[in-house]
C-alpha cells in the first residue's frame, strides 16, 4: 500500500487532531494495512475504535464494522462526520432503525464508492438484500467490535455473532480485525477460532488501570450508602448499574426524591427517551445514570468518576468491562460493587430452564464473581489473573483489602492438602466438592463419590468450607492449581503446584471475609420482618437510652416491645439523630403512623442528648422515602377499607396470595391501620385466631415469621399466622 508511519501521524493529526498514538494503536494499523488478520485486546478508554476508523479512512474500499448495539452506531457516525468535516456520507449506518428513503441514501453512497465507514449489526449482516449489496462493493477489512459476544464463555454472548464467519466468506474475504476491552485466555480463543483467525496476530494492551479504586460493600443499606456517597463527592459525573429494569426505574426516582439530578437508562424506554437521557448525561444535565449493563458501551465520557454496582454482575468480566467506564481520562474514578450472596442465589435461579451447558457455564462465572467479592486478596492482582495477566506487586494501594489489609497466616500446610487431594483422586472435581471433602461435609455428591470414607475427609473440619475455598482461590492466583475451563472448571494441579508439594515454603495468605445476610430491598424497608439483628454502626449510648424508653412505652401501653419499634428502627435512630416527627418517619421501618403513635418520647429524648452532648447531626442525610412506591398500595387500601373480598383484589391486580399478603404487611408495618377482620373471619376459625394472636400478645420476642412458625408448629399454616400477625400490628402498633 505504500503507506509508512509519517503518514498515519499525518492522518491522525488531520482527522482526529491527535499528535501521538497510544499504546499499540500504531502497530495494530500497521498490522491492518499490510492485510493482516488483527485481534485487539485493549481495556475501555484504551482507543480501540481509532484501531479501526484511522486505516478505513486511508484504505481504498468501505470497511464494514460490526457491531451489537444499534442505539450506539448513530453516535459513532456522528463523531466520524464532526471529525472530517461533516461529510456526510463518509460513514452510515444500516440497521432496523432506517427508513426505505435512509436505506436508499446509504445504498447510493455504497455503490459511488463515498462511504468509508458502514457500521452494521450481526442481524442486518445476515439480511440476503444486505449481503447482494455488499457483494458489489470493495471491502478494505471487516471490524467485528466487542468480539467477546462470539464467546458463549464472554459476558454478552450473542448467536449471531457465530455466524459472522460464513457470511463474511460469502461476501468476500478481506481482512479481519476482532476488538474487545475483556477476554479471558479461553474467550480469546473461542473467538479467533470461530472467526477462523487462528494466525492473527494478538495485540494485548495490559489490563490494569492504575487510577481505577476498586471495593467490595456489604450489601445491608446499600440506598443510604449510595446516598451518602454521592452526596461526599458532588458535582461528580457517575453511572450505576443494577440488573432489573424495575430497580432502575426505583432508584432514578430515589436519588431525584433526595435532590440528586439523577435518569434511568434500560431497554425497555423508548429509543427517544434512551437517547435523550444518555444525551442529558453526556452534556452534565444529570450527574447520575441509573443504568442495566447496555449502557456504557462506546460511550466516550471521559471524567465519569465513579461507577456503583447496585447489584454484583453476573461475571468478572462484565464487572471489569462496566467498571472500566469511570476515569477514561486517567484520572480518579471509583468503582464501589455492593455484595450479597443473596443476589448470587438470584441470579442462579434465573438461570434454571436454560440449556445445561448453558447453565454449567453460567455458574461458573458466579463463582469467579463470588471469589472475587468474597477474597481478602488485592482486588487488581485477582482481576488481572482472571484475564491472564501477573501482576508483580504484593499491594496495589488502591483498593479496599490493600488499603485495610487483614491479618495473614502462614498457609504452607494448608494448601499442601489442598493439592494433596487434588493429587489423591483418579477423578478431577470441583472447588466446592473439594472443600466439602476437607470440612467432612455429608452430601450426596459426597456419598455417591464414597468420598465421606476417603482418608481426608473431615481432615479440615474445624475451620469450614469457607476457609478451604479461599484457599483453593488463592492457590488459582498463585498458579499452584488451575482450572480445566473446557471441562467446567475442574481442578488440577500445575507444575509450579507439584514442585511446591514436594518442599513446601512459607506461603502468606488471607481468610475471606464475611458476609451478613441482609434483607432483600426489593421489597419495601418498612415491611414487617424486616431485618432483624443490630448492624453495630449507630451510638452505643443512645442506643442503650432508646432501648430503655422503648421498655418504659411498651409497658406503659401493655405491648411487646417490638410492636412499637424494632431493633433496625432503634439503630437507624441511634444513627441519623431525628429530632422531629418528619425525620423520624424516614428512620427505617417507622413510617408515618409509628412516628405520631409513639414518636412523641423518641424525638425528645434524642433532641436533648444531641444539644447535651453538642452532636453534629447528619441533617442531610436524612433519607427521604419515595412516597406511595408501589401503586398498588392505595388501590390495596381503599379496597380493604370498602371489604371488597380478597379474591377480587387479586384477580384485578393479576397478584399472587403472597404478593397480597407482602404488600400488605408493607402498609401496616409502615403504621398504617387496616381492619382485615372481614378477611380472617371468612378463611380462619375464631379459636385459630385466638391462638396465633395470644402468642404475638404474649410469647413473642420478636416480629419474626420463621420463630412464630416454630413455636406454633405445624397446625397452623404460614398463611394464617401472617394474617393474624397483620390484625395484631394492624390493631395495637398503629
Amino acid at each position: 500500500m505504500g503507506i509508512t508511519s509519517v503518514d498515519l501521524h499525518k492522518a491522525l493529526k488531520s482527522y482526529f487532531g491527535f499528535d501521538s498514538f497510544k499504546g499499540n494503536q500504531e502497530a495494530i494499523i500497521l498490522n491492518l494495512i499490510e492485510g493482516n488478520d488483527s485481534f485487539v485486546l485493549m481495556p475501555t478508554g484504551g482507543g480501540k475504535s481509532l484501531c479501526y476508523q484511522l486505516p478505513a479512512l486511508l484504505l481504498p474500499g468501505t470497511a464494514i464494522v460490526i457491531s451489537p448495539l444499534i442505539a450506539l452506531m448513530k453516535n459513532q457516525v456522528d463523531a466520524i462526520r464532526g471529525f472530517i468535516n461533516n461529510q456526510e456520507g463518509i460513514a452510515h449506518f444500516l440497521n432496523s432503525s432506517l427508513n426505505k428513503a435512509q436505506i436508499n441514501e446509504v445504498r447510493t453512497d455504497l455503490l459511488s464508492g463515498k462511504t468509508k465507514l458502514l457500521y452494521m449489526a450481526p442481524e442486518s449482516l445476515t439480511k440476503e438484500e444486505n449481503i447482494a449489496l455488499l457483494k458489489q462493493i470493495k471491502i478494505s477489512f471487516y471490524a467485528i467490535d466487542e468480539a467477546h459476544c462470539i464467546s458463549e464463555w464472554g459476558h454478552d454472548f450473542r448467536p449471531e455473532y457465530r455466524r459472522i464467519q460464513d457470511i463474511v466468506s460469502d461476501i468476500g474475504e478481506a481482512p479481519i480485525i476482532a476488538l474487545t476491552a475483556t477476554a479471558t485466555p479461553k474467550v480469546q480463543s473461542d473467538i479467533q477460532k470461530n472467526l477462523g483467525m487462528l494466525d492473527a496476530k494478538v495485540f494485548k494492551s495490559s489490563f490494569n488501570r492504575k487510577n481505577l479504586y476498586y471495593e467490595i460493600r456489604e450489601k445491608s443499606n446499600p440506598q443510604k450508602e449510595i446516598i451518602k456517597f454521592i452526596k461526599q463527592n458532588k458535582g461528580k459525573s457517575g453511572i450505576i448499574y443494577c440488573l432489573s429494569r424495575k430497580k432502575v426505574e426505583e432508584l432514578a426516582e430515589f436519588l431525584c426524591v433526595n435532590g440528586i439530578k439523577a435518569l434511568p437508562y434500560h431497554a425497555g424506554l423508548d429509543s427517544t427517551t434512551r437517547s435523550k437521557n444518555q444525551d442529558m448525561f453526556l452534556m452534565e444535565e444529570v450527574e447520575v445514570i441509573v443504568a442495566t449493563i447496555a449502557f456504557g458501551m462506546g460511550i466516550d465520557k471521559p471524567d465519569v468518576r465513579f461507577v456503583i454496582h447496585y447489584d454484583i454482575p453476573k461475571s468478572l468480566e462484565g464487572y471489569y468491562q462496566e467498571t472500566g467506564r469511570a476515569g477514561r481520562d486517567g484520572r480518579e474514578g471509583q468503582c464501589i460493587a455492593f455484595y450479597s450472596y443473596k443476589d448470587i442465589l438470584k441470579l442462579e435461579k434465573f438461570m434454571q430452564g436454560k440449556p445445561i451447558s448453558e447453565q454449567e457455564i453460567g455458574k461458573q462465572l458466579l463463582l469467579e464473581t463470588v471469589a472475587y467479592s468474597e477474597s481478602n486478596q488485592c482486588r487488581r492482582k485477582i482481576l488481572l489473573n482472571y484475564f491472564g495477566e501477573d501482576f508483580p506487586d504484593e499491594n496495589c494501594g488502591n483498593c479496599d483489602n490493600c488499603l485495610h489489609p487483614k491479618k495473614r497466616f502462614d498457609g504452607k500446610e494448608d494448601m499442601a492438602l489442598i493439592i494433596e487431594l487434588i493429587l489423591s483422586m483418579k477423578e478431577q472435581f470441583k472447588a466446592e466438592h473439594l472443600a466439602n471433602i476437607l470440612a467432612g461435609v455429608s452430601n450426596s455428591t459426597i456419598k455417591s463419590y464414597n468420598h465421606h470414607i476417603h482418608p481426608m475427609y473431615g481432615i479440615g473440619k474445624d475451620k469450614g468450607v469457607k476457609f478451604w475455598l479461599a484457599i483453593i482461590r488463592q492457590g488459582l492466583v498463585l498458579h499452584l492449581i488451575d482450572k480445566d475451563i473446557e471441562k467446567y472448571g475442574l481442578l488440577f494441579v500445575t507444575p509450579e503446584g507439584k514442585k511446591f508439594y514436594e518442599n513446601p515454603t512459607p506461603l502468606m495468605l488471607t481468610e475471606d471475609r464475611e458476609f451478613a445476610e441482609y434483607n432483600d430491598d426489593d421489597e419495601d424497608i418498612t415491611n414487617i420482618g424486616a431485618k432483624s439483628g443490630s448492624s453495630e454502626g449507630g451510638d452505643p449510648v443512645l442506643m442503650a437510652m432508646l432501648k430503655s424508653e422503648r421498655n418504659k412505652v411498651a409497658k406503659q401501653r401493655g405491648l411487646p416491645t417490638w410492636v412499637v419499634f424494632g431493633d433496625p428502627s432503634l439503630e437507624d435512630m441511634s444513627i441519623q439523630y431525628p429530632i422531629t416527627i418528619e425525620e423520624l418517619k424516614n428512620c427505617q421501618g417507622v413510617g408515618e403512623g409509628k412516628a405520631k403513635k409513639f414518636g412523641e418520647p423518641f424525638i425528645k429524648l434524642i433532641s436533648k442528648y444531641v444539644e447535651e452532648n453538642e452532636i453534629d447531626r447528619p441533617t442531610d442525610m436524612v433519607i427521604k422515602s419515595v412516597v406511595n412506591r408501589s401503586a398498588n398500595k392505595v388501590y390495596i387500601i381503599q379496597n380493604i377499607d370498602r371489604k371488597i373480598p380478597w379474591e377480587d383484589i387479586l384477580s384485578s391486580k393479576d397478584m399472587t396470595m403472597d404478593e397480597l399478603l407482602t404488600e400488605v404487611e408493607s402498609i401496616v408495618g409502615s403504621g398504617t391501620k387496616l381492619n382485615i377482620n372481614y378477611h380472617i373471619r371468612q378463611v380462619m376459625d375464631d379459636e385459630v385466631i385466638d391462638d396465633i394472636y395470644l402468642y404475638f400478645k404474649e410469647e413473642a420476642g420478636s416480629d419474626s415469621l420463621k420463630d412464630a412458625m416454630n413455636e406454633l408448629g405445624s397446625d397452623y399454616s404460614e398463611e394464617e399466622i401472617r394474617l393474624v400477625r397483620i390484625k395484631f400490628m394492624s390493631e395495637l402498633g398503629n
